[in-house]
């Protein structure tokens, strides 16, 4: 037995060995090795079962990985040589055109990355075992057992083959490193990239182990591809130029049908593959990478001579072996045919964006728009006495006095004491609703403050009285205040709520006349301006967006450029740019807002007077909004 240090630089091993510390990447190293050995065997003539069994048992501190396979195995020597950088017993540094692209750096990693572990090989009847660990001064160190020996039944067994074959072990005990659950584990190893082509042609399984028992297998693994249609290929084959010679290529590229892809990271589906024999390079669009209108594209490209140049010493990968190499001249060459094959299919689709209708928002981009919408028609209603709809074609105007309040509090002011429950009422004309509209309500109130029934979206049809809902509080902090807030269809009212130990016992119970023509307009209820919202394509209409006073809503114009530029291929706008729809509605909402003041002032058509109400407005509005869009 025979203890050694591995024969690198210490600090190199040390910076590679972070880069593996985790699972995934551990297997893909793994599974990739024993792919690569199977492939040398089919070169070779020789029959291969292709099997590449991973067994997992987790622990609440750990966990233990295995990956075996009935291949080549390797002699003694040769496991020795493993623990060398760019031995000669790498395919690649002989030129020759197999293996991976790490030059025998990616075992090492695996086992270090994650702990510890060790390598047990058969090959032509003698077994070897190599231990690889860490010594007490952290130096990465590898046991080689003493040299081989003659394999037994046991060992043979103990490996799961009946010939060749080798078995990796790990210990994972390291702190940096995420330990999945066994199902994670399996979608993982499904879904990665650079295992993808892998699964095509060998019978990889993953078992679950339980104090070192099978407790649950996976099945072969197989990566499922989304429904889609084909755009170019299968294989259509290209050719590119490099120092005057033509090397091929084949390239598949489809579109998904109405399923999301994932744009990034080992589990990418959204992509082209970029396959060099057996080993997988990269998953990328080249010249379109993270571009509208490839959020839907996916496929494969082939080209042998990327793994022949990589074994000819070219950089064809990165440094950080993640990836084609960009600034490589034969993939530069490579990437330009390629972005310029795509192109039209690119183009295609980002012209389908540009007459694109309409686009939606995620759920919670939605749910804030509303309560965005529904402030700015208290502040229209409460602050600057707007409460009717906008004249078709014209700005908004002053409320009606003749007419009835659809919904409205008994009091917009309810002055209590602690400890004291009260009621509150709101009014509502059962007239102006259709039976299946509803009443939203919203409290915004302290804890101290109890209300009952609680707030909910109720059915009008459900009222016991059609006229009338009614809540009981009680507040138990003097000092303490609050606010109720009710919409149906599109009418809003409002009260504030206070309590306060000086209030007083006995309570004024307004009495609510009709409209004279002479009654102040009411500041807590009345019918909105911002009714909703769409993302719509207005082709020719050169603002961003605006508000459409026949549907009192604000439009956002996917058709202007640098809206659109945030509406992705499947017609959704990015969350990520959420303070530009901060910045769109405060626009249109501030410039509706402003026609109204200004033409109530009588100065309807001076432009300026107009421009200084709308920065008014923003300047006092437009923090809270943008606070409010970045915070959700």
């Amino acid at each position: 037995m025979t203890v050694n240090p591995i024969p690198v630089d210490q600090r190199v091993i040390d910076i590679d060995s972070r880069r593996f510390a985790s699972i995934e990447k551990a297997l893909v190293e793994l599974v990739t090795n024993s792919d690569d050995s199977y492939s040398r065997l089919e070169r070779s003539g020789e029959p291969v079962t292709g099997a590449i069994t991973v067994r997992y048992e987790r622990h609440k501190g750990g966990a233990f990985l295995v990956v075996a396979d009935q291949a080549e195995g390797m002699t003694f020597e040769t496991t020795c040589m493993v623990l060398a950088y760019g031995a000669p017993h790498s395919p690649l540094s002989r030129g020759e055109a197999g293996g991976r692209g790490y030059f025998g750096r990616g075992l090492k990693q695996a086992v270090y990355g994650l702990g510890y572990g060790w390598i047990e090989t058969i090959r032509n009847g003698r077994y070897t075992r190599i231990e690889l660990f860490r010594g007490e001064n952290g130096g990465y160190l590898y046991d080689d057992g003493g040299g081989d020996r003659a394999a037994t039944e046991k060992d043979y067994e103990h490996l799961g083959t009946k010939g060749n074959g080798t078995r990796v072990a790990i210990v994972i005990d390291s702190p940096r490193v995420t330990v999945p659950l066994f199902s994670s584990a399996v979608q993982s190893a499904a879904n990665n990239i650079y295992l993808r082509d892998v699964l095509t042609r060998r019978a990889v399984e993953l078992l679950r182990l339980q104090n070192g028992r099978e407790v649950d297998r996976s099945g072969p693994l197989r990566h499922e591809e989304p429904p889609a249609t084909v755009l170019l290929g299968p294989d259509v084959e290209g050719h590119f130029i490099y120092e005057e010679v033509s090397y091929p290529y084949y390239l598949t590229l489809k579109r998904a049908l109405g399923v999301e892809l994932t744009p990034r990271g080992d589990e990418r589906t959204n992509g082209l593959l970029v396959v060099s024999n057996t080993a997988v390079l990269d998953c990328q669009l080249f010249d379109y990478e993270n571009q509208i209108g490839t959020e839907y594209l996916f496929g494969m490209v082939r080209c042998p001579a990327l793994i022949e140049k990589l074994g000819q010493g070219f950089a064809i990968v990165s440094d950080e072996r993640e990836g084609l190499n960009p600034k490589d001249p034969f993939v530069e060459r490579f990437a330009r045919a390629i972005s310029k094959q795509i192109a039209p299919c690119v183009i295609a689709e980002q012209e389908k964006l540009k007459h694109l209708d309409h686009a939606i928002t995620s759920g919670r981009t939605s749910h804030m728009i509303e309560h965005l919408l529904e402030r700015m028609n208290l502040a229209a209603i409460h602050d600057l006495g707007v409460s009717v709809p906008p004249a078709t074609g014209g700005p908004a105007l002053e409320a009606d006095p003749a007419r009835e309040d659809a919904l409205r509090f008994s009091t917009p002011f309810y002055y209590r004491q602690p400890g004291h429950s009260f009621h509150v009422t709101l009014r509502i004309d059962p007239h102006v609703f259709p039976d299946d509209d509803t009443l939203r309500i919203e409290c915004a109130l302290p804890e101290s403050i109890k209300i009952d029934p609680a707030p909910a979206t109720i059915p009008l049809g459900e009222l016991a009285d059609p006229t009338r809902m009614e809540w009981t509080l009680v507040g138990d902090s003097a000092g303490d205040r609050g606010e109720i807030t009710v919409q149906a269809g599109n009418f809003l009212a409002w009260c504030e709520v206070a309590i306060a130990d000086h209030a007083p016992r006995h309570h004024h119970h307004p009495h609510h006349h009709r409209h004279t023509r002479h009654r102040r307009l009411p500041r807590d209820h009345g019918e909105i301006l911002f009714a909703g919202y769409e993302l719509r394509n207005l082709e020719t209409e050169p603002r961003r967006a605006l508000y459409s006073p026949d549907e009192r809503k604000i439009i956002i114009n996917t058709g202007a450029p640098t809206v659109q530029l945030y509406v992705d291929g499947r017609g959704h706008f990015r969350d990520s740019a959420r303070l530009l729809l901060a910045e769109l509605f405060m626009d249109a909402i501030a410039e509706e807002l402003a026609k109204w003041m200004t033409e109530k002032s009588g100065r309807a058509h001076d432009a300026q007077a107009q421009h200084a109400v709308k920065l008014d407005i923003i300047r006092r509005y437009g923090a809270e909004i943008h606070r409010s869009f970045s915070n959700t």
